[in-house]
């Protein structure tokens, strides 16, 4: 099949430099991978791979929980007087974990 139709992606460099090498130790290219993608999108009728939110550790999630109780005001903030109060405060927090 004669290729004459044309994709144009922006991408920063950083990710385009990485990419490049990533796939030159498969021995194929940008373009390679992209038709690649394409084509096994086509046989399964969607993405090629399951579309989902990251999972991290337990206590990664946590902090994010934590985080967006905070941003939202559902957990009050602690207000400390001196910075050795905070680290008071947060030493016997290290302690109950």
């Amino acid at each position: 099949m004669t290729k004459s139709a044309n994709i144009h992606v922006r991408i920063d460099p950083d990710t385009k430099a990485r990419t490049e090498e990533l796939f030159s130790s498969f021995g194929i290219t940008i373009s390679d991978a992209i038709i690649i993608f394409l084509r096994k999108s086509l046989m399964v009728g969607g993405l090629p791979f399951d579309v989902v939110h990251p999972r991290y550790n337990a206590e990664t999630e946590a902090a994010i929980l934590e985080t967006k109780k905070i941003l939202t005001e559902q957990q009050p903030t602690k207000i400390f007087a001196s910075l050795d109060e905070f680290y008071a405060d947060l030493e016997a927090e290290n302690d109950e974990i």
